[in-house]
């Protein structure tokens, strides 16, 4: 790289590490000195772990959903139907430019039909639908560029031969060789549901998110704690990724009739 690639490159750097370096210095203080207390008083806080289990368990929800809904549906239409594929493409986007108060008013006027259960209502579940459509985008690109790398109407036929069904076909023969763009999208999906507020917000279910806000208008060290947990959690996700793409001993993928 030339020097002044590596310039910008510290300027990215800069720009992107003092905001968060500042934060946690901001999140340690306590008086002249600085401590731990911030992160205490979040970590023994009931609300943090209520909340934060809660997100926790509603994203892996949505992350079933999502993967039942679309590891078939992209299978079928990398096999069967390619020429939809560009027509996916544009549903599974139109999350990026409709934003979620759009979404979580359509959302609040459908369950206002008389079918829809009063339990469920009352559920925080209730937020999984609109959860999993604002994943569309995460989910479908990383399960598309998976089956774009292999070779599915080789393997598919390659596996009737041996006389397997559709369901063991998915599930023996394709599922291991997407593994890595499915828990690809698991792990954006993930990221977005456990930072997601406006849905959360307007359909008044205390949610990670929430609390975030709540604590940030009213209690200023132990917000910027939180901040640096809730970032922490973000690059775990992002770094599962990058772990789950690199593992070392992965099965071998069929691309293009030849094996990677």
């Amino acid at each position: 790289m030339t020097r002044s690639g590596w310039f910008w490159v510290a300027v990215g750097l800069l720009y992107f590490l003092l905001p968060l370096a500042a934060t946690a210095e901001f999140s340690f203080k306590d008086g002249d000195s600085y401590s731990f207390a911030a992160y205490r008083e979040i970590f023994d806080d009931p609300q943090f772990r209520d909340t934060f289990f809660l997100s926790l368990k509603l994203a892996i929800v949505t992350i079933i959903v999502a993967l039942l809904l679309f590891i078939p549906t992209v299978y079928w239409v990398h096999l069967r139907l390619p020429q939809f594929r560009p027509l996916v493409q544009f549903l599974c986007a139109l999350p990026f430019v409709v934003p979620p108060i759009v979404l979580i008013v359509g959302i609040l006027y459908v369950y206002n039909y008389q079918w829809v259960p009063g339990k469920y209502l009352g559920s925080p579940y209730y937020l999984v639908p609109g959860y999993v459509v604002l994943g569309f985008p995460f989910m479908f690109f990383a399960l598309d560029n998976a089956f774009r790398a292999i070779d599915v109407h080789t393997l598919t036929e390659a596996s009737q031969s041996l006389g397997a069904g559709w369901t063991r076909t998915l599930w023996k023969v394709i599922l291991p060789n997407i593994l890595t763009g499915a828990l690809a999208g698991a792990f954006l999906t993930f990221a977005l549901v456990m930072g997601e507020f406006t849905m959360a917000s307007l359909a008044l279910f205390n949610t990670f998110p929430t609390y975030i806000n709540y604590i940030g208008q009213t209690k200023a060290n132990p917000a910027a704690a939180l901040t640096i947990i809730s970032f922490g959690i973000t690059w775990l996700a992002l770094l599962g990724i990058l772990f789950v793409g690199r593992r070392p001993g992965r099965t071998a993928v069929q691309v293009g009739g030849g094996a990677r």
